[in-house]
């Protein structure tokens, strides 16, 4: 894990006006000491109402953190971003229609997908576009938007939380549900994604991988021998654990295969 201390990252003259602001400070102190040696001047000092120059730097210290997938990168800005068990995964532009923040992060050239989680925003990149041009821009965004003090989410959204337990669940269900979010989403979470409950059926259960999770190339080990190791152990009525795809995630990833296939041909091309 690096830290990094970012101090407006967009003003490159910050440390000359650091240096300005401790020169003028320095200049007053030396015209009140000046002052104090005059008793004219000690009078007009006196009379003159106090002035106080408040200067405010924006800071905000964020923590990045690698994920298994190499293609993903784990953004911790040090506040909380959906609040605790709380995530939501934006696989494409056009999903991101209900975040402000997702939408300035997909605006960034080489950002493939984001994802929020609790006190975390994980970045998924297209193959061939470099972290270290990235991840300044994303430092850049998560400090103007928290600045802005704006809603991450818009009213009518609402980030995925605890498995909802219904009425009509029979007891394998509701111990599926309950294992998940005990024990394997938090896990997951960790590293910056997610895994949601999509059903189970004749000893099959189906979960969607989401944020890191969804495009790493370990995602089918994790979930045969990590999640499906732990449901069969406790729950033995599982019999197999599948991952699922919705149409928004077949067509994100087509697309960005075609995009990326163009890149090579242009670069063949010249």
């Amino acid at each position: 894990m690096s830290n990094i201390l970012l101090k407006t990252l967009r003003n490159p003259g910050i440390i000359y006006s650091i240096s300005r602001n401790f020169s003028n400070a320095i200049s007053q102190a030396n015209g009140l000491r000046s002052a104090s040696n005059s008793p004219t001047k000690k009078q007009n000092t006196l009379l003159q109402p106090p002035q106080t120059s408040i200067n405010y730097v924006r800071s905000m210290f964020i923590q990045t953190q690698d994920t298994p997938n190499p293609d993903s990168l784990k953004f911790l800005p040090g506040v909380a971003v959906l609040g605790k068990g709380n995530t939501m995964d934006f696989p494409s532009s056009q999903a991101a229609f209900c975040s402000p923040l997702a939408k300035l992060l997909f605006r960034i050239e080489g950002v493939r997908s984001v994802f929020f989680g609790g006190d975390f925003i994980t970045i998924s990149k297209i193959e061939d576009a470099e972290w270290n041009v990235i991840k300044p821009e994303v430092f850049a965004v998560i400090m103007d938007f928290f600045a802005s003090s704006l809603p991450i989410l818009t009213e009518s959204s609402q980030p995925n939380s605890d498995t909802q337990i219904h009425e009509d669940d029979d007891d394998t269900v509701m111990m599926i549900k309950e294992l998940l979010d005990s024990k394997i989403r938090p896990t997951v979470q960790e590293d910056g994604g997610d895994i949601i409950f999509m059903g189970y059926d004749n000893g099959v259960v189906k979960l969607k991988m989401q944020g890191s999770c969804s495009s790493c190339p370990s995602s089918i080990v994790t979930l045969k021998n990590g999640v499906e190791n732990m449901l069969q152990f406790y729950i033995p009525e599982v019999t197999e654990v599948q991952q699922v795809f919705d149409e928004v995630d077949k067509i994100t990833s087509t697309e960005f295969e075609r995009f990326e296939q163009q890149i090579k041909e242009k670069e063949k091309g010249t």
